[in-house]
């Protein structure tokens, strides 16, 4: 079980890069040389509000419903686990 919470605070890691696109974006770790996709512009849009908010305030400022929160947060947690993001000092 994860302990990522809307109270949780999270960043893209240093060494990921971002390519927006059409269908959401490209993340690409130059450390891992992992690839993922972000597979809507919604998702896109949490994560690039994540660096000033918590989990539950990039949600609410991308407009995320509440029924789609619990989706949401198994998504940035398959992030977090391939380091795409990480945890943000508070």
């Amino acid at each position: 079980m994860s302990d990522l919470t809307l109270h949780s605070t999270l960043r893209v890691h240093p060494r990921v890069s971002i390519r927006p696109e059409p269908f959401g974006a490209l993340l690409y770790h130059f450390g891992t040389r992992q690839l993922s996709f972000l597979k809507s512009p919604q998702l896109l849009a949490v994560v690039e509000n994540m660096d000033d908010a918590t989990v539950g305030e990039a949600l609410a400022t991308a407009g995320v419903r509440d029924a789609e929160i619990p989706a949401y947060l198994r998504a940035l947690d398959t992030l977090r686990a391939s380091e795409m993001l990480v945890e943000r000092a508070a």
